[in-house]
């Protein structure tokens, strides 16, 4: 008798696992006949029972009806937005995770996460491009657990996260990039501006560090670096570092005519000279330095002017004519940079003020009551 209750009982079990395994092969029919919807109800029986859960079968099969399902213009409406990738993912991870690596389904099951991957990754680059961002993000999230280490899906994460004006998630997802060691000036760039748009001038300038330490030669974050140092008044530093952008952008003009303002600042006239100079022969049409040319003539000729006129008469009869042929002679110098200036920016007042006084000074008197009116 008891013989026949273990038989009995035995009989049982591997009918159980029978209907079980069953499930599992209806599933993968119905697949096959295009009815995913009932494939999907025999499938979730299957993952749900001990006795096949611990398969890869089971778990590979899932993730490819789910992965039908939202591929599907009928099924899909079932699902939640990103619902059935997601399910198909986590099904892959299983059965490579039940049965390891190695074996036959999780194989498979690796060359199916690929494919999702570009699932996720063109599905989020449309919802981002339909101002969708939400979606957008929900679908390179998705991308980026599928490829932890690949970097795309992170950096459109910030991407559509900015364009959300969502910027704490912005920064995480830039971090993270960091983190795996990903530089890009882009990236930088990216990082800057939310910390200028959240004016934030501490961490806009750990930032331009950061990226001068990744990008030494960077031309634009030299330019952050150097407008940080004049707007701090630090002269004698900035010098050092136009030199540095100059270095990097050997023809810009604006470069060595800031060098020469700064140069004016820190009481050097002659090196301002030089770079003034040099500005104008990158670029005629400099205004800032065909103007800053005429003031260092004009004033050596204003401080000359201003001594004769201190001298008594003695003084001014053993020296003070030729003084006063130096003085003109720098006042001519002055006026053809005052002209060009006043051609580059006609409604300027002080080139106007400066080029009358030196044309009255030299004696053109013509010139400077038609400057008058």
């Amino acid at each position: 008798m008891k013989k026949t209750f273990l038989t009995i009982v035995a009989a049982l079990v591997l009918q159980g696992a029978m209907a079980q395994n069953s499930a599992v092969t209806n599933a993968i029919i119905m697949q096959k006949q295009g009815t995913l919807d009932k494939a999907r109800v025999e499938i979730d029986k299957a993952v749900a029972h001990p006795k096949t859960s611990g398969k890869a079968k089971t778990w590979y099969t899932r993730g490819e009806i789910y992965e039908g399902i939202a591929q599907s213009p009928i099924y899909g409406k079932t699902l939640s937005p990103g619902e059935g990738n997601k399910v198909a993912f986590e099904s892959y991870q299983k059965a490579i995770e039940v049965e390891g690596k190695d074996s036959d389904y999780a194989k498979q099951a690796l060359q199916r996460m690929d494919g999702l991957y570009g699932v996720a990754l063109n599905t989020g680059v449309e919802s981002y491009n339909a101002q969708k961002y939400d979606e957008a993000l929900a679908a390179y999230q998705m991308a980026h657990r599928i490829k932890p280490q690949d970097t795309t899906a992170l950096l459109y994460s910030a991407y559509a996260a900015e364009a959300k004006q969502d910027f704490g998630q912005a920064k995480e997802n830039y971090g993270k990039l960091l983190a795996i060691n990903y530089k890009s000036p882009q990236m930088y760039s990216r990082l800057l501006q939310i910390a200028r748009q959240e004016k934030n001038e501490a961490e806009a300038t750990k930032i331009v560090q950061q990226a001068l330490q990744a990008y030494p030669n960077n031309k634009a974050f030299l330019l952050e670096d150097l407008n940080a140092t004049l707007n701090s008044g630090r002269g004698t530093e900035a010098i050092d570092k136009i030199q540095k952008v100059i270095a990097a952008d050997p023809n810009n003009s604006n470069l060595y005519s800031v060098l020469g303002s700064v140069y004016e600042q820190n009481k050097q006239p002659e090196q301002a000279l030089a770079a003034h100079k040099k500005a104008v022969e990158l670029d005629p049409k400099n205004f800032d330095s065909q103007y800053n040319l005429g003031v260092y003539y004009f004033n050596k000729g204003a401080e000359i002017y201003k001594a004769v006129n201190k001298m008594d008469l003695k003084t001014y009869q053993t020296k003070g004519k030729k003084m006063e042929a130096d003085g003109k002679k720098f006042m001519e110098q002055a006026i053809p940079y005052f002209e060009t200036a006043i051609q580059l920016n006609p409604e300027d007042r002080s080139v106007k003020s400066a080029l009358q006084k030196a044309y009255g000074s030299v004696g053109r008197k013509a010139d400077a009551e038609r400057l008058m009116k």
